[in-house]
């Protein structure tokens, strides 16, 4: 199994994980790991329209994510994982699932949050969640798309 990329996505699979980042890493799972999506059945039925045709596609919680990780599950597959929010791979990491990279895309904005830069808000409780990632060596950047260049996202949070 390799992991191909580690996103932060809000908007989960749409337009840019769908066609540019999933053909860019040649991925052949999107694993989605989220707590709440995984019990949406509308949601789970619109991600699996929005995944490209050349993906397997898995929706997962996030102790199902890291037992199926940790299992080496997903053999001779090259997976996309994306998830809304650092929250979800902070209880990965604690889960024993060790991630090397996390690639930040999109998280909008609302209320009670500070813009980093052009698509990416965060509430307190992201930063904090960031930082415990980052102080576990995790490197976390920001990029849109692959043509964009990849930011230190730890010089964006100080």
């Amino acid at each position: 199994m390799e992991i191909v990329n580690v996103r932060i996505d809000d908007r989960l699979i749409h337009g840019q994980v769908a066609t540019i980042w999933s053909l860019t890493t040649k991925a052949t799972r999107i694993m989605v790991i989220d707590d709440q999506v995984v019990k949406d059945v509308i949601n789970k039925e619109a991600l699996k329209m929005a995944c490209p045709k050349q993906c397997k596609l898995s929706i997962l919680n996030v102790e199902r994510a890291a037992e199926n990780l940790k299992a080496g599950k997903y053999e001779g597959e090259r997976v996309f994982i994306v998830a809304k929010s650092p929250k979800t791979y902070k209880d990965l990491y604690d889960a024993g699932f060790h991630m090397e990279n996390i690639n930040v895309g999109n998280m909008a904005g609302g209320s009670n949050t500070k813009m980093l830069k052009k698509a990416v808000s965060v509430t307190q409780d992201n930063i904090e969640d960031f930082l415990y990632l980052i102080e576990k060596g995790v490197k976390i950047t920001a990029q849109m798309v692959p043509t964009d260049e990849a930011m230190d996202f730890a010089k964006l949070l100080s």
